[in-house]
C-alpha cells in the first residue's frame, strides 16, 4: 500500500496548523440579527416586537460589555471558543454518553462488492483492520493529505483524536487522554482491543516496524473468537461506560482501588488504537435500508462496546461492519478508508 488516494508525497498533514488563523469573533449586531431571524417565524406579531425590544435593550446595555470581554479573550486565545465548549456541552454532560453524545452507524460497503455473508465476519474484519491500521499509519507519518477549501488549509488538529483517544469519567467533569504522537514527537501506542462476548483482549498490530497483514490480523480474531466461544461470557465490563458519567466514575475508582492492576487494564484500553468489537449478531442490511445496522451500533451488546473510546469498529456475524465512536472523533468517517 504504497500510495493510497489520501496520501500525500509533498506536504505534512499538520504542517499549516501554527499558521492557521484564529477563530473570529462575529460583530454582536450580526449575531443579534440571525437570532432575530431564526426566532421570527415562530413568534406572532406582538411577541416579535416585544422579543425585538429586548433584543435592543442586549446590544446597547450588557451585550455590549459582554462582546468586549469576548474580544478580549480571543487576544489571547486562537480559538475562543473550543475550551467552552468543550466543557459545557461534552465533559460537563452527566447523561451516559453512548446513546446520548456518541455517534454511530453503519459501513457503506453493502452497496458495494461485499454482499453480506454468514462466516465471512473475520476475513472481512482483518482486512478493514487492516486499512484502518494504514490510515493510523499515514497520520503518524504525517503523509495523510491535507484538507482545503478552494486551496486554503483547513484545521486537521481532530484527525490526531480518532486513534488511541479515550474520554474517562469524572465525578464533575469528564477528561480526555490522547495518547496519539506523530513519528517526530515520540512512540505512539501500536496495540488495538478486541472485545467479544464480555472478554476483552489485546494484541500488537505492529510487529518489527510493519503493520500486520490481513492473514496475521485474522489469526488474531480467530484465536479470540474461538476461545470466547469456547468459554462461558465474560463479566463485561464494557457495559460500565454505558452508564450515568457521575456513577460510573466512582465504579471505575472502586475497580481501581480494589485491585492495582485494574488500572494497568483500563490504561491499556484507554491506550488502544481502537476497539474491535466481535458482535455475534447478524444484521439485516440492504443498500436501501441501513436502518437495523445503525440500531445495532448504537443500542447492541453493550460488553463489547467501550463507549468511551474514539472508535469502535464493529464486525457482525455475517460480515457487515458498523463503528461506535466518541463524538470527540466526529471528523472521521468510514469513507476515508476506501
Amino acid at each position: 500500500m504504497e500510495h493510497t488516494t489520501f496520501e500525500s508525497t509533498e506536504e505534512r498533514t499538520f504542517q499549516y496548523q501554527n499558521s492557521l488563523p484564529p477563530l473570529p469573533v462575529p460583530p454582536l449586531n450580526e449575531s443579534l440579527k440571525k437570532y432575530l431571524d431564526a426566532v421570527k417565524p415562530f413568534l406572532n406579531k406582538e411577541e416579535y416586537q416585544r422579543t425585538f425590544e429586548i433584543v435592543k435593550k442586549f446590544e446597547h446595555g450588557i451585550g455590549k460589555e459582554l462582546h468586549h470581554k469576548l474580544l478580549e479573550r480571543a487576544k489571547v486565545k486562537k480559538n475562543w471558543l473550543e475550551e467552552w465548549w468543550l466543557n459545557s456541552a461534552y465533559l460537563d454532560a452527566r447523561t451516559p454518553s453512548q446513546l446520548s453524545v456518541n455517534v454511530a452507524g453503519s459501513a457503506p460497503y453493502l452497496e458495494h462488492y461485499w454482499a453480506s455473508k454468514e462466516g465471512t465476519q473475520l476475513e472481512r474484519g482483518a482486512i478493514a483492520v487492516w486499512h484502518t491500521l494504514h490510515f493510523w499509519d499515514l497520520l503518524r507519518r504525517e503523509r495523510y493529505v491535507v484538507d482545503k477549501v478552494r486551496g486554503t488549509p483547513l484545521d486537521m488538529n481532530q484527525l490526531r483524536m480518532l486513534f488511541s483517544t479515550c474520554k474517562v469519567p469524572g465525578v464533575t467533569r469528564d477528561s480526555i487522554t490522547n495518547y496519539f504522537r506523530t513519528e517526530s514527537e515520540g512512540d505512539c501506542p501500536s496495540h488495538v482491543v478486541a472485545m467479544c462476548r464480555g472478554h476483552i483482549f489485546a494484541f500488537d498490530a505492529v510487529h518489527d516496524g510493519h503493520i500486520l497483514t490481513p492473514p496475521e490480523i485474522h489469526r488474531q480474531l480467530a484465536y479470540i473468537k474461538k476461545r470466547c466461544h469456547n468459554e462461558s461470557n465474560g463479566p463485561g465490563v464494557a457495559a460500565l461506560t454505558t452508564k450515568e458519567r457521575t456513577q460510573w466514575a466512582k465504579i471505575r475508582e472502586y475497580l481501581i482501588n480494589l485491585d492495582p492492576n485494574n488500572f494497568s487494564i483500563l490504561e491499556t484500553i484507554q491506550s488502544s488504537l481502537f476497539v474491535i468489537s466481535l458482535d455475534d449478531a447478524s444484521p439485516d442490511g440492504t443498500p436501501e435500508d441501513y436502518s437495523m445496522i445503525s440500531l445495532l451500533t448504537l443500542t447492541g451488546d453493550p460488553t463489547i462496546r467501550w463507549g468511551d473510546k474514539s472508535y469502535n469498529f464493529l464486525t457482525f456475524s455475517n460480515g457487515t461492519f458498523g463503528s461506535n465512536s466518541d463524538t470527540n472523533a466526529i471528523y472521521f468517517t468510514h469513507e476515508q478508508l476506501k
